[in-house]
């Protein structure tokens, strides 16, 4: 159900050729979904069974029912994520209902990092965040392996300043 990863294996002439997340980043979200709306589904049951008494208790089962749609919320959103090189820029695309992308010229790239906070790094990923002179255009494509986070933060710094060289 699943296949926003991986690259388009058929590219049609003139098309970008789109790449999507891996999915580590889909499992990474949804244990944290599960991790933290499970307790606190755990926490409102016992505390609501010993205070308000076992009827009220069935109210954990809100945290529960969040759960299930988040799951399916998280798969399209993981889904919907995708970037592409080009020879003058990179397109980032993302959005289920609102559909948003982001072209970012390479010679408008000032600066370009690869971040991996604690439970990326245990879960083996990196994000790479693209910084230009207007701030609406920053862009971030996050979830990446850190081998292509960091290939990827090499070649747009290098097209970066071939570009910007010639500005």
């Amino acid at each position: 159900m699943e296949t926003g990863s991986g690259q388009d294996t058929e590219p049609v002439a003139g098309e970008p050729v789109w790449i999507g997340l891996p999915p580590g980043l889909l499992r990474m979200r949804r244990l944290l979904l599960v991790v933290w709306l499970g307790l606190t589904a755990l926490a409102l049951g016992l505390l609501l069974g010993l205070f308000a008494g076992p009827v009220w208790a069935a109210l954990a089962l809100l945290p529960l029912a969040a759960i299930a749609w988040g799951w399916v919320m998280l798969g399209r959103n993981w889904a919907s994520w995708r970037y592409a090189e080009r020879a003058d820029d990179l397109l980032i695309s993302r959005g289920v209902l609102w559909r948003e992308e982001t072209v970012v010229p390479y010679g408008r790239m000032q600066l370009v990092e690869v971040t991996s906070g604690p439970v990326e790094r245990h879960f083996g990923l990196a994000s790479v965040q693209l910084h230009t002179a207007a701030a609406a255009t920053d862009a971030t494509i996050p979830g990446l392996e850190p081998a292509e986070a960091e290939r990827l933060r090499d070649r747009l710094t290098e097209l970066g300043e071939a570009r910007s060289a010639g500005l």
